[in-house]
């Protein structure tokens, strides 16, 4: 396993990141726990949670999933960079979401107890929260970094002014701030080039891809669908009816070079600068091999291009689309 800084901090994490949003609603808490153990077997030692995860076995459920394995001991917390996040309701009462003082010390709590653990490691921000300062959020975050509650803060799905607000707020409180940004990104969808990455890297945040198949678009689904193993629905269908030729390029060039076509599109998002690592969410054990075996490929840069060729990107503002 390989492994790099999140961010400008000191702290060392996998670069191929487990996501647990299906432990629970689609996959069963024992299936879950043998994927966590197999995870530490293969160096992966950053998970990521939160706590609204849990679909149709309810709110906060896969946090709760992720306790009991640790309560099993063997070091599993002790080797663990655990990653959470609050925003999302958790209830019908005000308060029970956003980025209030209120809300961030009972959610931390919450999440605390289900985790069966006395610190987070990560805590990220959901969702940019517009009507709460940021001298507010983060004095509350302050408060649970000198309880010993939590060690760092991140973000996800912020644009650049975001990540630009809550730094400088920080700044002049003289607090670390961010240390992450959690965005979608892949070939197919890469809007944050545009100003979050710029941000991000200039503020010193490692930049965690979610969605890195792109809801399995990536992973081959036009192969899929001709052998009968997926059948395409809705927007999936909508959309590889659209981009079948796209997608068929880029099949048969994952082919060319030896990748299945969702370790390609992992490994693509890991030669990307700033980049810390792309979530994985797998469902069974072996869509998490495939996720570990991305680390261990090497892209050319004719590779590169010709990937670039199928899935242009984007300039850095202002230059994508102004002089």
């Amino acid at each position: 396993m390989e492994y790099t800084h999140l961010g400008r901090t000191g702290l060392s994490v996998s670069r191929a990141i487990l996501g647990t949003m299906n432990f629970g609603p689609e996959t069963s808490e024992a299936d879950s726990h043998a994927i966590m153990d197999a995870a530490h077997d293969k160096g992966v030692n950053f998970f990521d949670t939160a706590n609204v995860y849990g679909g149709s076995v309810g709110k906060g459920a896969t946090e709760s999933i992720i306790g009991r394995w640790f309560a099993q001991g063997g070091g599993r917390r002790d080797k663990t960079v655990l990653a959470t996040k609050l925003y999302g309701d958790m209830g019908d009462w005000p308060n029970s979401g956003k980025l209030s003082a209120f809300n961030i010390r009972h959610a931390i709590d919450a999440s605390l107890e289900r985790l069966q653990t006395d610190h987070i490691d990560l805590i990220q921000f959901h969702h940019v929260d517009r009507d709460t300062p940021w001298d507010e959020i983060w004095t509350a975050i302050e408060v649970a970094v000198t309880q010993g509650k939590i060690l760092y803060a991140g973000s996800s799905n912020f644009a650049g002014w975001h990540i630009a607000q809550a730094q400088e707020a920080a700044k002049a409180r003289h607090f670390l701030g961010l240390v992450s940004e959690q965005s979608l990104y892949n070939l197919v969808a890469r809007d944050i080039e545009l100003e979050v990455l710029p941000a991000a890297r200039h503020y010193g945040l490692g930049v965690i891809p979610w969605s890195p198949l792109h809801g399995g678009i990536l992973g081959g689904i036009v192969g899929k669908e001709s052998s009968g193993k997926r059948r395409l629905t809705g927007r999936s269908k909508e959309f590889v009816d659209a981009h079948r030729e796209q997608l068929e390029s880029y099949e048969t060039l994952a082919q060319e070079l030896g990748h299945a076509p969702g370790e390609l599109a992992l490994a693509w998002l890991l030669h990307q600068p700033g980049v810390t690592g792309p979530i994985t969410g797998p469902r069974t054990m072996e869509q998490f091999d495939s996720a570990v075996a991305a680390v261990d490929i090497h892209l050319d840069d004719a590779a590169l291009a010709r990937l670039d060729e199928l899935f242009p990107g984007h300039k850095p503002a202002p230059e994508d689309y102004a002089w």
